[in-house]
């Protein structure tokens, strides 16, 4: 079966860091833990109609989580996900999605 650009990409990651780097054109997105960089540059260009310089990929480890109930405390763990930090080129257009937030 073959991924779509919006199996790859699954939503944009909106933090201080990522919100700051906006304006240098550096935009922040989780992807599929399978997706490579190649196809990550090929659906975010797919995507948003932009020209991508790089791609910095990284895998984001699930945090513990603990919770006091009635019947006794219980211990979880958030998801591990993958994200792309995608850098686009000069000559290239800002994501207008983004564009919309600042």
């Amino acid at each position: 079966m073959k991924e779509t650009a919006y199996d790859i990409i699954k939503k944009p990651l909106m933090s201080e860091k990522s919100y700051a780097n906006i304006q240098n054109k550096i935009y922040t997105f989780v992807v599929d833990k399978n997706a490579n960089k190649i196809e990550i540059k090929k659906a975010v260009e797919e995507i948003f109609k932009v020209e991508v310089d790089k791609v910095n990929t990284l895998i984001v480890k699930g945090h513990e989580k603990s919770q006091n109930t009635k019947s006794g405390r219980k211990i979880g763990k958030t998801k591990d996900y993958k994200k792309a930090i995608v850098t686009l080129k000069k000559t290239s257009k800002p994501i207008a999605f983004f564009e919309s937030l600042s």
